[in-house]
């Protein structure tokens, strides 16, 4: 029997303050909560794969918890790690023999790795390859978990968006952390 292989999707999923940012003006993300109820670990079981810039993936790509953090978020930095890791650079062609790294021809490239076989792509960031994706029409699916704080000042989500994305909300949970979670797809008009 024929079995249908949907094209993989790339996923911006992540955390955002109410007043949009997604680090505090030192790089802090100690606003973030990880409550059990965010179903994280549901996330990391829907996607094989992870797409860093190079200096996100210097401070999270290899990142090891804490020995005294919950066995949720010990679970959580696991499945990170058992992932298909790329990293994007203008400058690197090498960082470890864990990941693979691209240099240029991005559209080409993620092309190639939506239409592998395998579960969805997350597109983990930072903020420039996030914009790099957007502004090349890359993202597939907006997954924002907006905290209940605004910190005034920091790294926003988006910067230098060069056109209109227009998007469509498909789903919200309100989380009993006071996170809410927004679900957007493209709105194709």
């Amino acid at each position: 029997m024929f079995k249908y292989e949907r094209t993989r999707r790339i996923l911006l999923d992540l955390a955002v303050t109410l007043d949009g940012f997604i680090e505090g003006p030192e790089g802090e993300v100690d606003w973030c909560i990880m409550a059990p109820d965010m179903n994280f670990t549901n996330f990391l079981n829907q996607i094989d794969t992870i797409l860093y810039g190079r200096k996100s993936y210097d401070l999270w790509g290899q990142f090891i918890p804490d020995i005294k953090v919950s066995n949720t978020e010990k679970e959580i930095w696991e499945l990170v790690h058992s992932k298909e890791k790329y990293v994007f650079s203008r400058s690197q062609n090498s960082i470890d023999n864990k990941v693979t790294i691209i240099n240029d021809n991005i559209v080409e490239e993620v092309n190639k790795l939506k239409n592998k076989p395998g579960k969805d792509i997350w597109l983990y960031g930072g903020a420039s390859l996030i914009t790099t994706f957007i502004n090349l029409g890359l993202v597939d699916e907006f997954r924002l978990s907006v905290h209940p704080v605004i910190l005034g000042e920091g790294k926003p989500l988006f910067i230098d968006i060069k056109q209109r994305v227009n998007l469509k909300l498909v789903e919200t949970k309100k989380l009993s952390s006071g996170v809410v979670q927004l679900c957007y797809h493209l709105n194709e008009k």
